[in-house]
């Protein structure tokens, strides 16, 4: 009886390559939480320059300007936590005991995490706005997108920043939660890659007819001697 060959990646348990999936975009989401912070850090001193001492813009247009160009910014890198931090959000909860969130070095950093999936709810629901009003333009404004896209990307923008705001605080804290955990993962793999090619010999035994040697039957009884008839 033929046997289906089946890959090396076909063959590796889901417990050992789950956590891999997920993985591969925390370097990513690290950037990302660079950048908002590269984006805000200088804003943060910008303002005083162009501002009195209580607080008022003197030079209105650079103020505007700095906001306009901070915004921009930073709404970049929130697309990239849209894109890649629902899915490692989801490996670090699935990954995470309940004791990692009462202590250890990661706590608080879980504990920073429980308003990120409404911020990322809210920014998603920003971006699905802005994705309408463009198909909008383009079905009613043919050849006029340019004229008015400037326009609606810097109100986007600017609705944007309160979710780069909130993520330049949560970010960081879901790239240091799911680095550790990742980190744990690995160490946890030897004793589940046994397992699995332990499974997997046996598997590969009975698929080619080599089944483990049956006990060997216990001797048949010696025959009697015919007794004499009377």
């Amino acid at each position: 009886m033929s046997t289906s060959s089946s890959s090396p990646a076909e063959d590796r348990s889901p417990a050992i390559t789950d956590h891999l999936v997920w993985r591969r975009h925390v370097p990513t989401l690290a950037s990302a939480a660079a950048g908002i912070e590269r984006a805000s850090d200088p804003w943060d001193a910008f303002p005083a320059s162009f501002c009195d001492r209580n607080g008022w813009p003197i030079d209105e247009e650079g103020y505007a300007d700095g906001k306009v160009q901070r915004d921009a910014e930073a709404w970049k890198h929130v697309e990239v936590f849209l894109a890649h931090g629902p899915e490692v959000l989801a490996g670090v909860r699935a990954t995470a005991s309940g004791a990692d969130y009462v202590e250890g070095p990661v706590s608080e950093d879980l504990r920073r995490l429980r308003g990120i999936d409404t911020t990322l709810e809210r920014a998603g629901q920003l971006r699905h706005e802005w994705d309408q009003i463009m198909a909008l333009m383009d079905a009613s404004l043919p050849g006029s997108r340019k004229i008015y896209e400037s326009r609606a990307e810097r109100i986007r923008n600017a609705d944007g920043w309160r979710y780069a705001d909130k993520l330049s605080f949560q970010g960081p804290a879901l790239v240091r939660a799911a680095d550790y955990l990742a980190d744990r993962a690995d160490s946890d793999q030897p004793s589940q890659t046994e397992r699995a090619r332990v499974a997997l010999a046996r598997s590969a035994a009975v698929n080619h007819g080599a089944l483990p040697a049956s006990p060997a039957a216990p001797p048949a009884p010696a025959p009697t001697a015919p007794g004499r008839s009377r």
